[in-house]
Protein backbone atom coordinates (compact mmCIF):
# COMPACT_ATOMS: atom_id res chain seq x y z
CA UNK A 1 0.00 0.00 0.00
CA UNK A 2 1.13 3.35 -0.52
CA UNK A 3 1.64 6.04 2.33
CA UNK A 4 -1.66 7.69 0.89
CA UNK A 5 -3.77 4.89 0.77
CA UNK A 6 -2.58 3.94 4.08
CA UNK A 7 -3.78 7.64 5.30
CA UNK A 8 -7.18 6.63 3.70
CA UNK A 9 -6.93 2.94 5.65
CA UNK A 10 -6.88 4.57 9.14
CA UNK A 11 -9.71 7.47 8.48
CA UNK A 12 -11.90 4.63 7.57
CA UNK A 13 -11.04 2.66 11.01
CA UNK A 14 -11.25 5.81 12.75
CA UNK A 15 -14.58 6.41 11.77
CA UNK A 16 -15.47 3.02 12.55
CA UNK A 17 -14.05 3.77 16.11
CA UNK A 18 -15.89 6.67 16.55
CA UNK A 19 -19.23 5.08 14.90
CA UNK A 20 -19.43 2.27 17.16
CA UNK A 21 -17.43 3.33 20.20
CA UNK A 22 -15.67 0.54 19.89
CA UNK A 23 -11.65 -0.07 21.33
CA UNK A 24 -9.57 0.42 18.07
CA UNK A 25 -8.05 -3.31 18.40
CA UNK A 26 -11.36 -4.68 17.64
CA UNK A 27 -11.40 -2.08 14.48
CA UNK A 28 -8.42 -2.87 13.67
CA UNK A 29 -8.26 -6.21 13.49
CA UNK A 30 -11.40 -6.46 11.36
CA UNK A 31 -9.99 -3.89 8.71
CA UNK A 32 -7.40 -6.79 8.01
CA UNK A 33 -9.60 -9.23 8.01
CA UNK A 34 -11.49 -7.40 5.35
CA UNK A 35 -8.72 -5.88 3.46
CA UNK A 36 -6.28 -9.40 3.83
CA UNK A 37 -3.93 -7.51 0.82
CA UNK A 38 -2.36 -5.71 3.42
CA UNK A 39 0.58 -6.75 4.35
CA UNK A 40 2.11 -6.53 8.11
CA UNK A 41 3.82 -3.64 7.49
CA UNK A 42 0.98 -1.93 6.39
CA UNK A 43 -1.09 -3.01 9.15
CA UNK A 44 1.43 -1.69 11.53
CA UNK A 45 1.35 1.59 9.75
CA UNK A 46 -1.88 1.98 9.94
CA UNK A 47 -2.40 1.20 13.07
CA UNK A 48 0.71 4.10 14.52
CA UNK A 49 -1.85 6.60 12.14
CA UNK A 50 -4.98 5.63 13.98
CA UNK A 51 -3.26 5.74 17.76
CA UNK A 52 -1.60 8.85 16.72
CA UNK A 53 -5.02 10.35 15.77
CA UNK A 54 -6.65 9.19 18.90
CA UNK A 55 -3.69 10.60 20.96
CA UNK A 56 -4.41 13.75 19.51
CA UNK A 57 -7.83 14.06 18.86
CA UNK A 58 -8.90 17.01 20.70
CA UNK A 59 -5.91 19.19 19.39
CA UNK A 60 -6.03 17.94 16.05
CA UNK A 61 -9.68 18.97 15.87
CA UNK A 62 -9.13 22.21 16.67
CA UNK A 63 -6.90 22.85 14.23
CA UNK A 64 -8.53 21.76 11.60
CA UNK A 65 -12.05 23.37 13.00
CA UNK A 66 -13.81 20.18 12.43
CA UNK A 67 -14.72 17.08 14.25
CA UNK A 68 -14.29 14.29 11.34
CA UNK A 69 -12.39 11.00 11.27
CA UNK A 70 -10.40 12.93 8.32
CA UNK A 71 -9.38 16.13 10.44
CA UNK A 72 -8.33 14.11 13.62
CA UNK A 73 -5.98 11.96 11.06
CA UNK A 74 -4.59 15.57 8.93
CA UNK A 75 -4.36 17.60 11.75
CA UNK A 76 -2.30 14.71 13.79
CA UNK A 77 -0.10 14.34 10.88
CA UNK A 78 0.78 18.30 11.37
CA UNK A 79 0.59 18.09 15.67
CA UNK A 80 2.37 14.60 16.32
CA UNK A 81 4.26 14.11 13.36
CA UNK A 82 5.55 17.54 12.39
CA UNK A 83 4.40 17.07 8.63
CA UNK A 84 4.35 20.61 6.72
CA UNK A 85 1.52 21.16 4.44
CA UNK A 86 3.22 20.03 1.06
CA UNK A 87 4.00 16.82 3.21
CA UNK A 88 0.45 16.46 3.75
CA UNK A 89 -1.09 17.33 0.66
CA UNK A 90 0.96 14.79 -1.49
CA UNK A 91 -0.29 12.62 1.12
CA UNK A 92 -3.92 14.30 0.24
CA UNK A 93 -4.16 14.53 -3.15
CA UNK A 94 -7.05 13.06 -4.57
CA UNK A 95 -5.25 10.31 -6.71
CA UNK A 96 -6.66 6.57 -6.75
CA UNK A 97 -6.89 4.96 -2.66
CA UNK A 98 -5.82 8.55 -1.76
CA UNK A 99 -7.92 10.46 0.30
CA UNK A 100 -9.70 14.04 -1.27
CA UNK A 101 -7.04 16.80 -1.92
CA UNK A 102 -6.64 19.45 1.16
CA UNK A 103 -9.32 22.04 0.97
CA UNK A 104 -7.89 26.23 0.55
CA UNK A 105 -9.22 26.26 4.48
CA UNK A 106 -7.46 22.84 5.59
CA UNK A 107 -4.16 24.15 3.76
CA UNK A 108 -4.45 28.02 5.91
CA UNK A 109 -5.31 26.02 9.23
CA UNK A 110 -2.15 23.69 8.64
CA UNK A 111 -0.04 26.39 8.04
CA UNK A 112 -1.24 28.30 10.85
CA UNK A 113 -1.20 25.70 13.49
CA UNK A 114 -1.77 27.66 17.11
CA UNK A 115 -3.11 25.95 20.19
CA UNK A 116 -2.35 29.29 22.45
CA UNK A 117 -5.73 29.92 22.65
CA UNK A 118 -7.44 26.55 23.30
CA UNK A 119 -8.46 25.03 26.53
CA UNK A 120 -6.63 23.06 28.71
CA UNK A 121 -8.12 20.11 28.03
CA UNK A 122 -7.68 20.46 23.95
CA UNK A 123 -4.03 21.34 24.72
CA UNK A 124 -3.89 18.04 26.92
CA UNK A 125 -6.01 16.37 24.49
CA UNK A 126 -8.24 14.68 27.10
CA UNK A 127 -12.18 14.70 27.65
CA UNK A 128 -13.11 17.93 28.91
CA UNK A 129 -15.24 16.64 31.68
CA UNK A 130 -12.11 15.53 33.56
CA UNK A 131 -10.34 18.92 33.08
CA UNK A 132 -11.86 19.44 37.19
CA UNK A 133 -10.12 16.58 38.04
CA UNK A 134 -7.06 17.33 35.86
CA UNK A 135 -7.24 21.04 37.37
CA UNK A 136 -7.44 19.43 40.89
CA UNK A 137 -4.17 16.78 40.66
CA UNK A 138 -2.12 19.15 38.30
CA UNK A 139 -3.32 22.89 38.23
CA UNK A 140 -2.04 25.45 36.36
CA UNK A 141 0.18 22.38 34.21
CA UNK A 142 -2.51 20.12 33.86
CA UNK A 143 -2.09 20.60 29.72
CA UNK A 144 1.75 19.65 30.03
CA UNK A 145 0.74 16.28 32.37
CA UNK A 146 -2.28 15.39 29.50
CA UNK A 147 -0.04 16.31 26.82
CA UNK A 148 2.75 14.12 28.00
CA UNK A 149 -0.25 11.30 28.78
CA UNK A 150 -0.88 11.70 24.80
CA UNK A 151 2.72 10.93 23.28
CA UNK A 152 3.60 7.47 22.30
CA UNK A 153 5.10 4.78 25.17
CA UNK A 154 8.31 3.04 24.72
CA UNK A 155 8.42 -0.68 25.40
CA UNK A 156 9.63 -0.92 28.59
CA UNK A 157 10.66 -4.60 30.18
CA UNK A 158 10.96 -6.21 33.67
CA UNK A 159 13.91 -8.20 34.41
CA UNK A 160 13.24 -11.55 36.20
CA UNK A 161 16.37 -11.61 38.59
CA UNK A 162 15.14 -15.23 39.42
CA UNK A 163 16.33 -16.03 36.01
CA UNK A 164 18.84 -13.38 34.97
CA UNK A 165 20.76 -10.11 35.21
CA UNK A 166 19.94 -7.16 33.59
CA UNK A 167 23.23 -7.22 31.63
CA UNK A 168 22.49 -10.90 30.79
CA UNK A 169 18.58 -10.05 29.67
CA UNK A 170 20.43 -6.82 27.73
CA UNK A 171 22.80 -9.11 25.47
CA UNK A 172 19.86 -11.31 24.79
CA UNK A 173 18.04 -8.93 23.21
CA UNK A 174 20.84 -7.09 21.31
CA UNK A 175 18.73 -6.70 18.21
CA UNK A 176 16.71 -4.14 19.82
CA UNK A 177 19.12 -1.70 21.52
CA UNK A 178 17.52 -1.81 25.08
CA UNK A 179 19.07 0.48 27.47
CA UNK A 180 18.49 0.52 31.05
CA UNK A 181 15.58 1.95 32.67
CA UNK A 182 16.79 5.92 34.20
CA UNK A 183 14.62 4.17 37.88
CA UNK A 184 13.91 0.93 37.77
CA UNK A 185 17.31 -1.55 38.61
CA UNK A 186 15.81 -4.10 36.65
CA UNK A 187 14.04 -2.33 33.60
CA UNK A 188 14.93 -2.22 30.19
CA UNK A 189 13.72 0.11 27.53
CA UNK A 190 13.31 -0.33 23.79
CA UNK A 191 12.16 2.35 21.58
CA UNK A 192 10.26 1.99 18.80
CA UNK A 193 9.68 4.22 15.89
CA UNK A 194 6.40 5.27 14.95
CA UNK A 195 5.54 3.57 11.97
CA UNK A 196 7.34 0.36 12.93
CA UNK A 197 6.20 -2.95 13.78
CA UNK A 198 6.66 -3.52 17.90
CA UNK A 199 8.98 -6.08 18.55
CA UNK A 200 8.21 -9.49 19.27
CA UNK A 201 9.34 -10.02 22.28
CA UNK A 202 7.12 -12.75 23.23
CA UNK A 203 8.87 -14.88 20.53
CA UNK A 204 12.40 -13.96 21.87
CA UNK A 205 14.05 -17.21 23.85
CA UNK A 206 14.74 -14.54 26.54
CA UNK A 207 10.76 -13.99 27.05
CA UNK A 208 9.74 -17.62 26.60
CA UNK A 209 12.92 -18.94 29.21
CA UNK A 210 11.14 -16.38 31.40
CA UNK A 211 14.41 -14.24 32.08
CA UNK A 212 11.81 -10.97 31.09
CA UNK A 213 8.24 -9.58 30.96
CA UNK A 214 6.78 -6.89 29.44
CA UNK A 215 5.70 -3.82 32.05
CA UNK A 216 5.83 -0.62 32.22
CA UNK A 217 8.71 1.30 34.31
CA UNK A 218 6.28 2.90 36.95
CA UNK A 219 4.25 -0.20 37.25
CA UNK A 220 7.98 -2.28 38.46
CA UNK A 221 8.16 0.47 40.50
CA UNK A 222 5.25 0.30 42.47
CA UNK A 223 6.18 -3.15 43.04
CA UNK A 224 9.25 -2.50 44.18
CA UNK A 225 7.77 0.23 46.39
CA UNK A 226 5.65 -2.19 48.06
CA UNK A 227 9.02 -3.72 49.44
CA UNK A 228 8.24 -7.09 49.55
CA UNK A 229 10.80 -9.13 51.71
CA UNK A 230 11.90 -13.03 51.73
CA UNK A 231 9.97 -14.94 54.24
CA UNK A 232 7.15 -12.85 54.55
CA UNK A 233 3.57 -13.78 53.91
CA UNK A 234 2.64 -11.54 51.32
CA UNK A 235 -1.43 -11.32 49.10
CA UNK A 236 -1.59 -9.88 46.11
CA UNK A 237 -5.33 -9.05 46.08
CA UNK A 238 -5.49 -7.52 42.52
CA UNK A 239 -3.90 -10.00 40.63
CA UNK A 240 -4.73 -10.22 37.06
CA UNK A 241 -2.73 -11.63 35.18
CA UNK A 242 -0.12 -11.76 37.77
CA UNK A 243 2.36 -8.98 36.54
CA UNK A 244 3.18 -7.47 39.99
CA UNK A 245 2.71 -11.23 41.22
CA UNK A 246 5.74 -11.84 39.47
CA UNK A 247 7.47 -8.76 40.72
CA UNK A 248 6.56 -9.66 43.86
CA UNK A 249 8.22 -13.46 43.84
CA UNK A 250 11.11 -11.55 42.34
CA UNK A 251 11.55 -9.07 45.32
CA UNK A 252 10.46 -12.06 47.48
CA UNK A 253 13.37 -14.16 45.88
CA UNK A 254 11.07 -16.94 46.21
CA UNK A 255 11.44 -16.77 49.76
CA UNK A 256 7.95 -16.87 51.65
CA UNK A 257 4.43 -17.88 50.53
CA UNK A 258 2.54 -15.02 48.05
CA UNK A 259 -1.14 -15.95 47.86
CA UNK A 260 -2.49 -14.47 43.86
CA UNK A 261 -6.19 -13.49 43.47
CA UNK A 262 -9.08 -11.59 41.82
CA UNK A 263 -12.37 -11.39 42.66
CA UNK A 264 -13.07 -12.43 38.79
CA UNK A 265 -11.52 -15.37 37.83
CA UNK A 266 -11.28 -15.06 34.20
CA UNK A 267 -8.86 -12.37 34.94
CA UNK A 268 -6.44 -14.66 36.47
CA UNK A 269 -6.73 -17.34 33.52
CA UNK A 270 -2.76 -16.21 32.10
CA UNK A 271 -1.35 -16.27 35.56
CA UNK A 272 -0.07 -19.93 35.50
CA UNK A 273 1.79 -19.98 32.62
CA UNK A 274 3.36 -16.71 33.63
CA UNK A 275 4.18 -18.20 37.24
CA UNK A 276 5.54 -21.42 35.69
CA UNK A 277 7.64 -19.63 33.06
CA UNK A 278 8.90 -17.29 35.83
CA UNK A 279 9.98 -20.23 37.83
CA UNK A 280 7.82 -18.37 40.59
CA UNK A 281 7.83 -21.21 43.22
CA UNK A 282 6.85 -19.11 46.20
CA UNK A 283 3.34 -17.90 44.25
CA UNK A 284 0.05 -20.00 44.86
CA UNK A 285 -3.14 -18.79 43.17
CA UNK A 286 -6.12 -18.80 44.81
CA UNK A 287 -9.32 -18.79 42.60
CA UNK A 288 -12.45 -17.25 44.06
CA UNK A 289 -15.16 -19.58 44.68
CA UNK A 290 -18.91 -18.16 45.18
CA UNK A 291 -19.17 -20.83 47.48
CA UNK A 292 -15.84 -20.46 50.17
CA UNK A 293 -14.54 -17.50 51.54
CA UNK A 294 -10.92 -18.20 49.76
CA UNK A 295 -8.85 -15.91 52.21
CA UNK A 296 -10.72 -16.72 55.38
CA UNK A 297 -7.75 -19.23 56.45
CA UNK A 298 -5.17 -15.78 55.63
CA UNK A 299 -7.18 -12.75 58.20
CA UNK A 300 -4.76 -10.74 60.41
CA UNK A 301 -1.90 -13.03 58.89
CA UNK A 302 -0.45 -10.94 56.36
CA UNK A 303 2.57 -9.04 56.07
CA UNK A 304 1.66 -7.28 52.95
CA UNK A 305 -1.19 -7.10 50.90
CA UNK A 306 -0.54 -5.39 47.60
CA UNK A 307 -3.60 -3.51 45.69
CA UNK A 308 -2.78 -3.25 42.63
CA UNK A 309 -6.85 -1.69 42.33
CA UNK A 310 -9.48 -1.56 39.25
CA UNK A 311 -9.43 2.07 38.04
CA UNK A 312 -10.24 4.07 35.00
CA UNK A 313 -6.60 3.69 33.82
CA UNK A 314 -5.87 7.31 32.97
CA UNK A 315 -2.51 6.59 33.91
CA UNK A 316 -1.97 4.30 31.21
CA UNK A 317 -3.05 6.54 28.54
CA UNK A 318 -0.05 6.47 25.85
CA UNK A 319 -0.58 3.05 25.64
CA UNK A 320 -3.92 2.81 25.16
CA UNK A 321 -5.15 5.96 23.66
CA UNK A 322 -8.85 4.74 22.60
CA UNK A 323 -9.75 4.60 26.16
CA UNK A 324 -9.91 7.81 26.88
CA UNK A 325 -12.29 8.93 24.95
CA UNK A 326 -14.89 5.58 25.83
CA UNK A 327 -14.67 6.78 29.78
CA UNK A 328 -17.70 8.08 31.31
CA UNK A 329 -18.41 9.57 34.72
CA UNK A 330 -20.21 6.46 35.25
CA UNK A 331 -17.16 4.07 35.45
CA UNK A 332 -15.34 6.46 37.45
CA UNK A 333 -17.96 6.47 40.30
CA UNK A 334 -18.05 2.29 39.87
CA UNK A 335 -14.26 2.53 39.70
CA UNK A 336 -14.40 4.84 43.26
CA UNK A 337 -17.05 1.93 45.02
CA UNK A 338 -14.71 -0.81 44.08
CA UNK A 339 -11.65 0.40 45.16
CA UNK A 340 -12.84 1.02 48.75
CA UNK A 341 -14.36 -2.07 49.02
CA UNK A 342 -11.11 -3.37 48.17
CA UNK A 343 -9.17 -1.14 50.64
CA UNK A 344 -11.82 -2.82 53.25
CA UNK A 345 -11.27 -6.36 52.46
CA UNK A 346 -7.54 -5.86 52.50
CA UNK A 347 -7.74 -4.13 56.51
CA UNK A 348 -8.94 -7.53 57.28
CA UNK A 349 -5.89 -9.24 56.25
CA UNK A 350 -2.84 -7.79 57.68
CA UNK A 351 -2.08 -8.52 61.02
CA UNK A 352 -0.62 -5.89 63.41
CA UNK A 353 2.36 -4.30 61.98
CA UNK A 354 1.58 -5.29 58.19
CA UNK A 355 1.59 -3.33 55.26
CA UNK A 356 -1.15 -2.59 52.76
CA UNK A 357 0.60 -1.30 49.26
CA UNK A 358 -2.45 0.62 47.31
CA UNK A 359 -1.50 1.02 43.53
CA UNK A 360 -3.40 2.62 40.78
CA UNK A 361 -2.62 3.62 37.14
CA UNK A 362 -4.75 6.74 37.59
CA UNK A 363 -3.50 10.35 37.92
CA UNK A 364 -7.12 11.18 39.39
CA UNK A 365 -7.22 12.27 43.14
CA UNK A 366 -10.91 10.90 43.66
CA UNK A 367 -9.24 7.42 42.76
CA UNK A 368 -5.53 8.22 44.43
CA UNK A 369 -5.47 10.41 47.41
CA UNK A 370 -9.13 10.47 48.35
CA UNK A 371 -9.40 6.76 48.66
CA UNK A 372 -6.35 6.76 50.83
CA UNK A 373 -7.77 9.59 53.26
CA UNK A 374 -11.51 7.63 53.31
CA UNK A 375 -10.10 4.57 54.16
CA UNK A 376 -8.17 6.21 57.09
CA UNK A 377 -11.21 8.04 58.44
CA UNK A 378 -12.87 4.80 58.00
CA UNK A 379 -10.04 2.11 59.95
CA UNK A 380 -8.74 4.59 62.90
CA UNK A 381 -6.27 1.50 63.67
CA UNK A 382 -4.02 2.03 60.55
CA UNK A 383 -1.24 4.69 59.98
CA UNK A 384 0.10 5.95 56.96
CA UNK A 385 3.41 5.40 55.80
CA UNK A 386 5.24 9.02 54.94
CA UNK A 387 5.38 9.18 51.01
CA UNK A 388 9.31 10.20 51.34
CA UNK A 389 10.07 6.69 53.53
CA UNK A 390 7.82 4.87 51.00
CA UNK A 391 10.62 5.61 48.17
CA UNK A 392 13.41 4.45 50.37
CA UNK A 393 13.91 0.46 48.27
CA UNK A 394 15.11 2.78 45.21
CA UNK A 395 18.30 3.51 47.12
CA UNK A 396 20.94 6.13 45.87
CA UNK A 397 18.10 6.91 42.67
CA UNK A 398 15.44 7.72 45.45
CA UNK A 399 16.73 11.35 46.42
CA UNK A 400 16.26 12.17 42.24
CA UNK A 401 12.80 10.36 42.34
CA UNK A 402 11.53 12.95 44.96
CA UNK A 403 12.58 15.74 43.38
CA UNK A 404 10.91 14.33 39.78
CA UNK A 405 7.14 12.59 41.25
CA UNK A 406 4.52 14.77 42.81
CA UNK A 407 4.26 13.70 46.10
CA UNK A 408 1.35 14.44 48.11
CA UNK A 409 0.31 14.20 52.18
CA UNK A 410 -1.32 10.35 50.67
CA UNK A 411 1.10 9.36 48.25
CA UNK A 412 3.48 9.55 45.27
CA UNK A 413 2.22 10.05 41.42
CA UNK A 414 4.39 9.09 38.61
CA UNK A 415 3.56 10.49 35.57
CA UNK A 416 5.11 10.57 32.03
CA UNK A 417 5.99 14.12 32.25
CA UNK A 418 7.73 13.81 35.29
CA UNK A 419 8.85 10.59 35.39
CA UNK A 420 8.92 9.02 31.88
CA UNK A 421 6.69 6.41 32.85
CA UNK A 422 3.03 5.80 33.14
CA UNK A 423 0.98 7.50 35.23
CA UNK A 424 0.79 5.60 39.36
CA UNK A 425 -0.08 6.42 42.47
CA UNK A 426 1.58 4.29 45.02
CA UNK A 427 0.36 4.62 49.01
CA UNK A 428 1.56 2.66 51.53
CA UNK A 429 -0.67 2.16 55.54
CA UNK A 430 0.69 0.35 58.21
CA UNK A 431 -2.12 -1.87 60.81
CA UNK A 432 -1.35 -0.33 64.11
Amino acid sequence: MTPAARLSAAIEVFADIEARRRPAAQALKDWGLAHRFAGSGDRAAIAGLVYDALRRKSSSCWIMDAQTPRAALIGMLARERGLDVEAIARLADGARFAPEPLSDDERARLAAINLDDAPEHIRGDYPDWLDPDFAATFGESRAEEGAALAARAPLDLRVNTLKASREQAADELGEYAPQPTRWSPVGLRIVVAPEAKSPAIHAEPAFMKGHVEIQDEGSQLAALLADAKPGEQVIDLCAGAGGKTLALAASMNNQGQLYATDNDKRRLAPIHDRLERAGARVAQVLTPRADKDTLGHLKRKADLVLIDAPCTGTGAWRRNPDAKWRVRPGALDERIKDQAETLDQAAALVKPGGRIAYITCSVLDAENGAQVRGFMQRHAGFSLVPPEDTIKPLGERAFLFRRAVLMSAEGVLMTPRRTDTDGFFFSMLRAG
